[in-house]
């Protein structure tokens, strides 16, 4: 999820699941976490827009955004997407005829990407990682949420992999050959993580999804909701090649910050010791003015590889969408690139790729 208004505070912070700094035990086994753009055997998704958390002006668009994508990325890939019982008629029809699975599951919003289990592969199998959600820092309620994890894990018929260590998908990103990029403001935030330390943090994740270097970014917490989630600042494209966003507007919270990771980036090395080759989308200078406000997400970055394409968004700003468009074709020569339409999503403060959780084949 990205940056927005979604808190809702009342009895949030009791769903804290802050971690003690321990470490899940080393068993002797090697886990990865494959590159985003290896080949999926599916999609996860969430339909869990609610008024409560979305308000009614926005609940209907965001259902169709989220019906959207799945239809989106079920042209080229199947989808499962998680359903409230009660919603399941209404999301049928949202989706249509596109091939994507329904399943009841109680649900309390639709980040997929922060409350799914992180897939990882390992000797021939593979496992789910929860990394124990705990609604951003005990930003939202997440009593439902904080099952989604497992319900995953179990209806995929993988293992599931225990850790303290509290953080979303959304906070991390990987290359798929050792080396990710972090942000301290979300990982290593006392409303996660009290007591964790950079060593411990690393140690752990080279057990749990086969890290050799993490590139950290300092991000910025107490803006949005997430406190700076990676995928909204740099995507690897593939090994040694970083994607990274600029804001431009020098009254953003987030100006000064996206400059200061690209002098990071730029002065990086990879776990191979591959100087990065950092690739910059600058946001749009305007987008569609029915959802634009402060807590508007209004960045290129949070896009979706899947079999065969890269799903963008688009803001209408045509400038700022053809360059994007053309610079996500450059760095992903073998996949179409299909840009559409999510305001509402974004309005909300988040993207395409905090929806959405891959599951590599096996």
């Amino acid at each position: 999820m990205g940056k927005g208004r979604l808190a809702q505070v009342g009895d949030a912070l009791a769903a804290l699941l802050l971690g003690d700094s321990g470490n899940s035990e080393d068993d002797g086994r090697r886990w990865s976490m494959p590159d985003e753009g290896d080949r999926h055997k599916r999609t996860w998704m969430a339909f869990g827009a609610s008024e409560e958390v979305w308000g009614r002006h926005l609940l209907s668009q965001v259902r169709h955004d989220l019906a959207r994508i799945a239809r989106t990325i079920a042209q080229f890939e199947p989808v499962s997407m998680l359903v409230r019982p009660h919603e399941i008629d209404l999301a049928r029809h949202l989706v249509g005829g596109a091939d994507v699975e329904l399943i009841e599951a109680p649900l309390d919003d639709l980040w997929m990407r922060d409350t799914g289990p992180v897939f990882v592969k390992g000797e021939g199998t593979r496992a789910g990682v929860d990394f124990n959600f705990n609604g951003w820092g005990g930003k939202q309620k997440c009593r439902r949420d904080r099952g989604v994890a497992d319900v995953v894990t179990r209806h995929a018929g993988v293992e599931s992999l225990p850790t303290d260590l509290v953080l979303e998908g959304g906070g991390i990103e990987i290359d798929g050959h050792g080396t990710a990029i972090i942000t301290e403001s979300c990982v290593l935030n006392n409303n996660r993580n009290r007591g964790w330390k950079k060593k411990d943090v690393e140690e752990e994740l080279e057990y749990l999804l086969g890290l050799e270097k993490i590139i950290w970014l300092p991000g910025i917490s107490g803006f949005d909701i997430t406190d700076g989630h990676t995928d909204f600042y740099a995507r690897f494209a593939r090994p040694g090649v970083v994607v990274a966003g600029l804001d431009t507007d020098p009254n953003s919270f987030d100006y000064g910050v996206t400059h200061t990771h690209l002098e990071i980036l730029r002065s990086e090395t990879d776990a191979r010791g591959r100087a990065l080759q950092v690739e910059v989308i600058e946001g749009p200078t305007h987008v569609r003015p029915t959802y634009d406000d402060e807590d508007f997400a209004a960045g290129y970055i949070n896009f979706y590889v899947c079999n065969g394409a890269v799903i963008a968004p688009e803001f209408g700003d045509l400038e700022a969408d053809s360059a994007a468009r053309a610079t996500l074709g450059r760095l992903f020569p073998d996949r179409q690139v299909v840009q559409i339409n999510i305001d509402g999503i974004a309005a909300g403060g988040g993207g395409i790729h905090c929806t959405t959780q891959q599951e590599p084949e096996a």
